[in-house]
């Protein structure tokens, strides 16, 4: 049967969404999405009217990368380790033919590559989808899984301050990456889509099993993404100029904040390397580092907008930020808001973590966490890594154990194994490649068996203190980033800070410390942090970005005030202080506003009076035992001789340092699940003290604890328990 075309595929897709998505008569409401997201994961709506709510727990299986004949044998492997969903890819370059020389490009979907009858496979054995169309997915193909003519097209291809390819040295060959502002890319991205939706739109829910779908893959730039390495493609170089025009509104404002002598934004162009002499120099230099994070959202936004047009609309869409997210132009708030009216739905995390590296899973999860659930969104690890590419570091078993329940224990809420089923070029899955089980997946299943036992889903983790990271800090440092287009990302996965990253520049940022200012922040934070666990009182770093959600529910709340503090981040201040929230300043009161701009006299005041906070002055900022000294000396810790508090903070103990506990509770503030986490390469024997807790049963191992007597925790292992309630 001879097949419509991309274009008419397009055209026929966009009538048809059109003529759905017709405004209902006023008398009836609009519909619930078919599909909502919910903390415990997604929320189904059924044929009778009623919602099912299902746990996100989900395995990747590469359905073309297998026999066909081994694709049920691999779904029923997912089942049996009791994953409720499959996730794939649908990767551009392998269905792609042809297309060069101006010539349509041709699509298959037969035999291993039919992608509609693995799901309905799927679907036939109680499985839900997720599906991940690109148009980069990474997965370890050539050319990031684009076509050829795709990534060798000038017009889709980013550009460096001199013009050329931005090329990315990646296994097996180097490419050059597409620029997010191309409108060429963003078309040929849509042309794709729509043959996607030819091929799988009717399998949305409630049609099939279809419940989530993703937007691009990992989209920091293409792991180029140094701030002066990329990106000045036209269309970003307009897009650029359109950001500035927003913000500055005249040319006369502009020149005032620069102190340039334009006389139209056309005439701008963004900085080409760290050339800054004095404070008064980084405005220019920051707004090109927001201009990319409003970049990327934009353009997740407009493929966002092609899915749904190409028949995937009724479905939540998700991003996943990968490892050393921190470091890059991934602004989460920007991303589920898409510069405009709405964006994407979800933000997830990718993690691939070597055993006891605790510190840089609580960071990661605690930020994802209490944003998601103050928004009611599951904290999802799109890829919870299970064995590694075999050109990486190789992972193992007790490196995915131990990585999936420490982030468990800081918040996340469902799972993606990756991958469950192991494919060329990854070693070390729970499944091999004809479907039969390891003894790797005992554990998987035992853990999804567990969670349905306790509801872990629903459960809640207060967390009274934050630690907010304003997004100044996190520009700045890109800014000042000292080894141009090495990926300061990489530094963050290498387990690497600000302080190992950050230029070491004699400029006088007139805050008088020897330090620059994101390292004079990053310091603030750790010194924070460690203040907080040695009291026992359970945090949360917040990103500046997400803090009118993210500061919910907050007691506590530390910022640091070294790189200045943007508009909408002291308005989630305000909105907290008048909430009743503790807030520190650290080391000096707000001064400067987010682009380094001095705040005037009279607004800092008001600031200051109306909210009503205190200072960690100077070095105290950075002294951890200052730091606990002053939360004692404000009451908010007060030792009651058993471990716990009278005071506003809770806390909840363990010794030795540096393992943690951390308490899951359910709706009416009863303790239900605890985890005991030691990082360390020792066994350890841990005294742990918990408010309305004694005894503990392991929900791995079935043993029971009494907190009373100390609980042994192995090497670089995890404890996933219940609360045994009194008799």
């Amino acid at each position: 049967m001879k097949r419509a075309s991309a274009a008419t595929t397009v055209a026929r897709v966009s009538k048809r969404t059109a003529r759905s998505s017709k405004a209902p008569p006023k008398t009836r409401p609009p519909a619930a999405p078919r599909v909502q997201l919910d903390r415990a994961g997604l929320s189904l709506s059924l044929p009778d009217g009623g919602r099912e709510l299902l746990p996100l727990r989900a395995g990747a299986c590469h359905y073309w990368r297998l026999e066909r004949s081994a694709w049920r044998a691999a779904l029923s492997s997912l089942v049996t380790m009791e994953l409720r969903l499959v996730e794939t890819y649908v990767p551009w370059q392998v269905h792609e033919h042809g297309g060069e020389h101006g010539e349509p490009a041709r699509y298959s979907f037969e035999g291993a590559l039919d992608v509609a009858a693995f799901l309905r496979e799927a679907h036939d054995l109680g499985l839900k989808a997720i599906v991940r169309p690109g148009p980069h997915i990474n997965a370890e193909l050539t050319d990031f899984g684009l076509p050829e003519r795709i990534v060798w097209n000038p017009d889709c291809q980013a550009r460096t301050p001199r013009l050329n390819p931005v090329m990315l040295p990646a296994p097996p060959r180097a490419f050059p990456v597409p620029s997010y502002a191309s409108k060429t890319f963003l078309a040929e991205t849509a042309r794709w889509f729509s043959v996607v939706g030819r091929e799988l739109a009717g399998l949305v829910w409630p049609n099939g099993p279809i419940v989530l779908v993703q937007i691009d893959n990992e989209g920091a730039l293409y792991f180029r993404d140094g701030i002066y390495d990329q990106d000045y493609h036209p269309d970003a170089i307009a897009h650029y100029r359109s950001f500035l025009r927003a913000r500055y509104r005249t040319v006369a404002e502009l020149r005032r904040a620069y102190g340039i002598a334009a006389e139209r934004f056309e005439e701008i162009s963004p900085p080409l390397r760290y050339d800054v002499r004095s404070a008064e120099d980084l405005p220019r230099h920051l707004d090109w580092a927001e201009s990319h994070e409003a970049l990327l959202a934009e353009s997740f936004a407009t493929m966002a907008d092609a899915l749904a047009e190409a028949g995937f609309s009724g479905v939540p869409t998700f991003h996943n930020f990968p490892m050393g997210e921190s470091a890059t132009p991934l602004h989460a708030a920007l991303v589920r808001r898409g510069g405009r009216e709405r964006g994407l739905d979800l933000i997830s995390l990718d993690y691939y973590h070597p055993a006891g590296d605790h510190r840089a899973i609580a960071r990661r999860t605690t930020e994802l966490a209490v944003a998601c659930d103050a928004l009611n969104h599951p904290a999802f690890a799109a890829e919870m890594g299970a064995g590694a590419p075999p050109f990486f570091p190789p992972l193992e078993e007790r490196d995915a154990i131990f990585t999936l329940l420490c982030a468990m224990a800081y918040g996340v809420r469902g799972y993606n194994i990756y991958m469950a089923v192991e494919r060329d070029r990854w070693l070390g899955s729970p499944v091999d490649r004809d479907g039969v089980l390891r003894p790797f997946a005992a554990f998987f299943r035992k853990l999804g068996a567990a969670c349905d036992r306790v509801g872990f889903g629903s459960l809640v983790r207060d967390v009274p203190a934050r630690l907010v990271v304003p997004r100044s800090v996190r520009r700045l440092a890109r800014v000042m980033h000292a080894f141009g287009p090495v990926s300061q990302a990489l530094f963050r996965v290498m387990g690497g800070g600000m302080q190992e990253t950050v230029l070491e520049d004699d400029i006088d940022f007139g805050e008088g410390h020897g330090d620059a200012p994101p390292t004079r922040a990053g310091r603030i934070l750790s010194a924070a942090q460690r203040a907080l666990e040695q009291e026992g009182v359970p945090w949360a770093l917040v990103d500046g970005g997400d803090a009118d959600v993210a500061l919910a529910g907050a007691r506590l709340v530390i910022v640091p005030t070294s790189c200045g503090l943007d508009a909408p981040l002291l308005d989630a201040l305000r909105a907290a202080a008048a909430a009743g929230t503790r807030l520190i300043f650290a080391p000096s009161p707000p001064r400067r506003d987010g682009s380094f701009r001095a705040l005037p006299s009279k607004a800092l005041r008001s600031s200051l009076d109306e909210l009503r906070s205190e200072v960690l002055v100077g070095d105290e900022a950075v002294d951890v035992g200052a730091i606990r000294h002053r939360l004692r000396e404000r009451a908010l810790l007060e030792h009651d001789g058993r471990g716990g508090s009278d005071g506003e903070l809770p806390r909840e103990t363990v010794s030795p340092e540096p393992c943690a506990v951390t308490v899951h509770r359910d709706a009416t503030g009863t303790p239900r699940v605890v985890f005991l986490i030691n990082p360390t390469r020792a066994r350890q024997h841990l005294e742990v003290h918990v408010s309305g807790v004694s005894k503990i049963r392991d929900l791995l191992d079935g043993t029971t604890h009494d907190l009373a007597h100390g609980v042994n925790v192995e090497a670089s292992s995890v404890r996933f328990c219940e609360v045994v309630a009194p008799e």
